[in-house]
């Protein structure tokens, strides 16, 4: 039989070992939250630095297998695809996008699923970058970008994947640059026809009406304009973003308050908040572009956009072509991605809906199952090269000695 005096000081033992937890953890988001914080350490090489581009690879992990967000582990795969696949973020975020954590880095997926895996980073633009452009980006930058990744990896052909304004520019440069060696384009959340639903598209319908009356009666153009006058701050970005779910954005510190107990929610809650609140500013040259030609006018609907001296035709893009869409996405809804699928030229090409909101469909805890996975099962057959390369890649050196460096500082590999 129980004794109902040692039940009660079980009992009051788990509640004090309970609280003893909630409090460290609630200290620790309070005062030391960076130690919280477990976006950015999946280890990579820079292999390009520019202003203020650059660009990363990511060798293999050095683990036999690397964690998943559902608890299973994934074998790490030592035979690599020659074909690169090159990961392509938006603009207005941090490349931590794709390495937000551990358990969640895309970067590290592919690597580990047998990827030469390569990301452009933006960078951090400043006032002095307010003048940059679209041509600047998905021409300039990106051509510089793709040079480098066939140079250090051996191989001609390559893979893009772009997420939201990240698969735009990879649509824009496929297009424009004439390069016919893409073999393979996957867009994820990317919005193309702005005049369907969504924000952006509720945002097109407010400002068509007076910003076409002032382009009838008026000489006043909006590239007329010094962009460096009108630079604005990251948090400009942050603001606009958490406002496109007011209600989620207060209701997650809610969340979080119920969780304090669970060190692993703690972590990734204030991990997607930093990431969340260090969002980056947009070149106003880059958002003179967007408004005229994107906004306004639609072009990217009609499957063409202008570049400076260059024009986007999406119609000459004969990559394998795979797009997806979230199911939740209120920023980029369904339709509004789905209308690039019509507008390439491929001859295989898919559209795919997974579950998500705009950032969910591609960073979410389901997005390995839904997205991650489906595109790398997608790749592994459009990722061989019909002659094989025979050369020791700059990729294969760079993964000798990073994995050297981690066995020297863990003696135990």
């Amino acid at each position: 039989m129980s004794n109902p005096l040692s039940e009660l000081l079980g009992r009051a033992k788990g509640w004090r070992e309970h609280a003893e937890v909630v409090a460290t953890n609630a200290v620790d988001w309070m005062f030391l939250r960076g130690s919280l914080v477990q976006s950015g350490l999946t280890p990579y090489e820079t292999l390009l630095t520019g202003d203020p581009m650059s660009l990363r690879y990511y060798p293999p992990p050095y683990e036999d297998a690397i964690p998943l967000p559902d608890g299973d582990e994934l074998e790490v795969r030592r035979r690599r695809h020659p074909v690169p696949l090159i990961l392509v973020p938006p603009l207005g975020v941090t490349t931590e996008s794709f390495d937000l954590m551990p358990h969640r880095s895309l970067a590290r997926y592919f690597a580990a699923r047998g990827f030469h895996v390569y990301m452009i980073d933006w960078g951090k633009p400043e006032l002095r970058h307010a003048r940059l452009t679209l041509e600047n980006y998905a021409i300039d930058m990106f051509s510089e970008a793709v040079a480098e990744v066939r140079r250090h990896s051996g191989v001609q052909e390559i893979s893009l994947m772009g997420w939201c304004m990240g698969g735009l520019l990879s649509l824009m440069y496929a297009g424009a640059s004439g390069d016919t060696q893409v073999r393979n384009l996957i867009t994820v959340a990317s919005p193309i026809d702005f005049r369907g639903s969504g924000l952006p598209a509720f945002l097109a319908r407010v400002v068509s009406l007076p910003a076409h009356l002032v382009r009838r009666y008026t000489n006043i153009r909006i590239h007329q304009f010094d962009p460096r006058r009108f630079q604005m701050p990251g948090w400009v970005t942050t603001l606009g973003f958490k406002l496109t779910d007011p209600i989620g954005s207060v209701t997650t510190y809610w969340d979080l308050a119920k969780r304090l107990a669970d060190r692993e929610f703690v972590e990734s809650h204030s991990t997607t908040a930093d990431y969340l609140d260090h969002m980056l500013v947009y070149p106003v040259g880059v958002i003179q572009d967007m408004f005229v030609h994107v906004l306004l006018d639609n072009h990217l609907a009609e499957g063409h956009i202008e570049l400076g001296e260059h024009k986007a035709d999406f119609s000459q893009i004969k990559s394998d072509f795979l797009a997806y869409a979230g199911d939740r996405d209120n920023i980029v809804p369904v339709p509004v991605a789905r209308a690039s699928v019509g507008l390439v030229g491929s001859g295989d090409k898919e559209f795919r809906i997974a579950p998500g909101g705009h950032m969910g469909v591609i960073l979410g805890s389901k997005a390995q199952k839904s997205v991650w996975e489906p595109c790398a099962q997608w790749l592994d057959a459009r990722s061989e090269l019909d002659v094989p390369v025979e050369v020791t890649h700059a990729a294969e050196r760079v993964m000798q000695r990073v994995q050297s460096r981690q066995r020297a500082e863990d003696p135990t590999l």
